[in-house]
């Protein structure tokens, strides 16, 4: 029932545009009653991604059974259950593509969809790098990661119609993000602080050279007409 709500909603959708047609229409094209189509979808919007429910479920169930060795790597795979997802039906998923494009509350409502699986993936890992120290802030930037390079891939393969394979640039992506984040955490390296000119008059520093630069050190309240006459003269001295 389900599949058939959203073939008919999507056909009214081609047909007459996301906000000209009403469930009542989805309905009648459908054949069913109202409470049918309320018993499988909360709103009109939900019809659109009548099978994220189900990937998030199955995103959840994976990672519950992955072992700890490789996290990054487990996040990447589970990231692969929603490209899995729109690959089993490409026609639809160019053409839900296409209407999210058009219609800005989808776009939002996609968002929001989006950010459930981020939140999925950064659960997983906090467990596997906990909460102390950086382990909460890794976990968070890495889910990122991996929703953005995978919808970077996916999105390549939708724009073009959903022609060739689309596991070939999702792959790449997620390689470039397995490279980054699979390395051992460590400090950041320490940099050197570049050194500055020696002060010159009025708290003015000026390098010499072709890169000359210049840095005004006033008080607080300083006149900008007597900044910028400390700074003329600086640039004349030099």
């Amino acid at each position: 029932m389900r599949e058939v709500l959203a073939q008919a909603a999507f056909q009214l959708f081609l047909e007459r545009g996301f906000e000209r047609t009403t469930v009542d229409d989805i309905v009648a094209r459908a054949g069913v009653g109202r409470r049918s189509f309320f018993r499988y979808f909360p709103s009109k919007e939900d019809v659109v991604f009548p099978d994220h429910e189900r990937c998030l479920a199955e995103m959840t169930e994976f990672l519950a059974a992955v072992d700890d060795s490789d996290p990054v790597g487990a996040v990447c795979d589970a990231a692969r259950i929603v490209l899995r997802m729109y690959a089993a039906d490409p026609e639809f998923s160019v053409q839900r593509y296409r209407l999210t494009r058009e219609v800005p509350g989808l776009r939002t409502y996609e968002l929001s969809v989006v950010r459930r699986y981020e939140q999925t993936l950064a659960g997983h890992l906090r467990g596997r790098f906990g909460a102390d120290g950086d382990g909460e802030l890794r976990a968070e930037v890495i889910a990122a990661s991996v929703v953005a390079a995978h919808n970077n891939g996916l999105r390549l393969w939708l724009r073009s119609g959903g022609a060739g394979d689309p596991e070939a640039a999702v792959d790449h992506a997620l390689d470039l993000v397995r490279g980054v984040w699979e390395r051992p955490a460590g400090p950041s390296p320490a940099r050197e602080k570049p050194a500055l000119p020696a002060a010159g008059p009025s708290g003015v520093t000026a390098g010499s050279g072709d890169n000359e630069v210049i840095v005004m050190v006033a008080s607080k309240g300083t006149p900008m007409w007597r900044v910028v006459q400390q700074i003329e003269a600086a640039v004349g001295e030099s």
